[in-house]
């Protein structure tokens, strides 16, 4: 087995989480062995998701280094110069990317990572005396420690699973195939980003001319992305440190109550939508073939004739209702899931009450093993870490300390001045001293 073979850190996935460390490692720790593992040949983010005009919920500046290394190399400043377009993305006088950019940015990095290998998934991790064994079809190799970020899965609910298919599909698949909705009656369930992405497509006529088209949600309405300056204070780094060492039960609470810092929809979104839909149907004066339903939770799909009939429960009535369907699009978000090449460990690892990896400080996972060789996992942390941990805000950040962790030096300054807001109560003394 060479050198090339022996690593410090092995990652498993080269999406957007794994990528950042490895950016960062390959820019500021040369001396840390380090190689990423990527079973796809040509990276690309939330393909099935890639439709017109949709955008990132965060800046541009929010990239793979930027908080921590604003020199490196694998910016997405210097994407745009490499690029030769850094003045034309200026004047579109835009915020933030849209997915079709961030995901060529991403696929420019991967590439030009000697750290990445594109096209060899990992089959098998054991553990020995040595240290993490990983077995690719290109060979194996030894790490003393591990990076988990292969992603979440699309999740469907129990009752609509066994009819997935080209007709009863996850919205994170929608533009894997040719879709053709022309006369057809479309519903679409989930009331967050990717549903209102989904239902103004839908709206505009991407997959040609719908007969009708509903949007089911459970949320009270279709509720605007809590964006504002002191909402998005949860998505620093002293928040999310402070938030760790809060008791379970506090952590599950504030999770809850900050559901639309994280996952409501953009107002640029909802302005379209409100627009679009005015402009059809009250200036246009087209029959109402598109409406909203909002309040009501999904909880049966069942076969009719040859589409589908699913039933809802209103939130403030309990009174059911039927909605005929031809095809049905879930937005119902996405679950974790461990890889099966960690088959082998998933017993050793310590789980929550949601079936969550449990995460020290330093994002790494809690289990049995020896403390010399570590598992650290990426967007898997949202009951430990906040609603920050799966979002792209913190991602340089996360990976800057785990890099720290990993090295057992402080490679990366991540010391903060204190914030406008004061998250901790402060002791007796000190209040004495303001009274």
């Amino acid at each position: 087995m060479t050198d090339s073979r022996v690593l410090d850190l092995a990652g498993l996935g080269a999406g957007p989480f794994n990528l950042s460390i490895a950016a960062l490692a390959d820019s500021h720790l040369p001396d840390l062995a380090t190689r990423f593992f990527e079973r796809r040949r040509d990276p690309s983010w939330h393909p099935g998701l890639m439709l017109p005009d949709t955008h990132l919920q965060t800046g541009f500046l929010k990239d793979l280094v930027t908080a921590v290394a604003p020199d490196s190399r694998h910016s997405f400043l210097s994407y745009l110069v490499a690029h030769r377009r850094f003045y034309r993305f200026l004047n579109t006088e835009t915020g933030t990317v849209s997915r079709a950019e961030f995901s060529d940015y991403l696929r420019w990095a991967a590439r030009r990572l000697d750290n990445v290998s594109l096209g060899e998934p990992v089959r098998e991790v054991m553990l020995d005396r040595a240290g993490f064994r990983l077995r690719t079809d290109h060979g194996d190799y030894r790490a003393r420690h591990l990076s988990l970020g292969t992603g979440k899965r699309p999740w469907l609910p129990d009752f609509a699973s066994a009819y997935q298919g080209p007709h009863c599909l996850h919205a994170a698949d929608i533009a894997h195939h040719r879709r053709d909705f022309s006369g057809r009656r479309v519903v679409i369930v989930g009331g967050g980003q990717s549903g209102a992405d989904v239902f103004l497509n839908a709206l505009r006529g991407h997959w040609g001319q719908p007969r009708a088209l509903s949007w089911v949600s459970r949320r009270r309405n279709f509720e605007p992305l809590d964006e504002t300056a002191f909402t998005n204070e949860y998505f620093t780094p002293d928040y999310t440190r402070l938030f760790h060492g809060l008791p379970r039960d506090v952590r599950e609470r504030e999770v809850a109550a900050q559901k639309l810092a994280s996952d409501g929809i953009t107002p640029a979104a909802l302005q379209a939508l409100y627009r679009e839909l005015y402009h059809r149907f009250d200036v246009l004066g087209e029959p109402r073939w598109a409406s909203l339903h909002p309040h009501r939770e999904a909880i049966d799909l069942k076969r009719h004739g040859l589409g589908f009939e699913l039933t809802t429960a209103h939130g403030l009535t309990g009174q059911r209702e039927d909605f005929a369907a031809d095809i049905v699009i879930f937005a119902t978000g996405f679950r974790s899931h461990l890889p099966e090449c960690l088959a082998p460990l998933a017993e050793r690892l310590e789980r929550d009450e949601h079936d969550e990896l449990v995460l020290g400080p330093h994002f790494e996972v809690r289990w049995d093993g020896p403390a010399a060789h570590r598992l650290y996992a990426v967007n898997a942390g949202r009951h430990s870490h906040g609603i920050a941990e799966p979002q792209l805000s913190l991602m340089p950040w996360r990976s800057a300390t785990i890099l720290n962790h990993a090295a057992g030096r402080e490679v990366f300054d991540l010391r903060d001045d204190a914030g406008p807001i004061d998250w901790q109560p402060a002791a007796a003394a000190d209040l004495a001293q303001v009274i």
